[in-house]
């Protein structure tokens, strides 16, 4: 059973990544590598979600959020009673973002999930519908704290769609759930390319563990679908 499963969203991270486990290049640049069948897979998981949650790194590096755009899809949100788009937040502790992004231009709820210094940069300027600061002693951002807060503002599912920094964080918190990987058939290296999950790492004793629920094959890429292993 899920820790929390009363008081935080359940938690998915949808990613897709190189057979060497890298999810970009060394540059950082968003490349996007998957085929067509791994984009619809993407759409469904954050048509499924009450809300999306990404770092402000793969916003910068896309420029914009991923819309639910499927007819049908759009049609089940809409017979569930859910708004057409997921609320769209994005994760910084500086707030730092260009407001020239296309993302502030989409038709989409946009949140912003940062600590009072990153609120301080937009309490003047439009952009974001809600702006939520939680953060610890050391002025990052508490996800514990944000992640029940999401839950008393109705998000009861969340797309986690990167990146690295912030996967690590939430997998280090024991903040995710399940996991949907694409590995796709090509080769990116680099030592400074970014993963599923950067941080400091952890230890192979420590290591959160992951049961295996699903193995699809799509064409040349896998579909991989763990849930989170936890005592009880």
């Amino acid at each position: 059973m899920r820790q929390n499963s009363l008081t935080r969203p359940e938690t998915t991270v949808v990613v897709a990544m190189s057979a060497d486990g890298k999810i970009a290049e060394a540059a950082r640049n968003q490349v996007l590598f998957g085929s067509p069948a791994d984009k619809a897979h993407l759409e469904a998981q954050v048509a499924a979600a009450d809300g999306v949650i990404f770092g402000a790194g793969t916003l910068r590096a896309g420029g914009s959020a991923m819309r639910v755009t499927n007819p049908e899809l759009l049609k089940q949100r809409e017979e569930q009673g859910k708004p057409s788009q997921p609320v769209q937040i994005v994760c910084s502790c500086s707030g730092n973002i260009d407001p020239n992004l296309k993302f502030f231009q989409q038709p989409i709820p946009r949140w912003l999930l940062t600590t009072t210094a990153g609120e301080s940069r937009w309490r003047e300027q439009p952009g974001f519908e809600q702006i939520l600061a939680l953060e610890t002693p050391q002025q990052e951002i508490d996800l514990p704290a944000a992640l029940q807060h999401l839950a008393t503002l109705g998000l009861e599912r969340l797309a986690v769609l990167g990146g690295g920094t912030l996967i690590a964080s939430l997998v280090a918190a024991d903040l995710i759930d399940q996991f949907w990987i694409t590995v796709c058939p090509l080769i990116l290296g680099g030592s400074t390319a970014p993963t599923p999950a950067d941080g400091d790492g952890f230890l192979t004793e420590q290591a959160p563990r992951l049961e295996l629920l699903e193995v699809k094959p799509v064409g040349q890429e896998v579909f991989l679908h763990y849930r989170r292993q936890r005592d009880g």
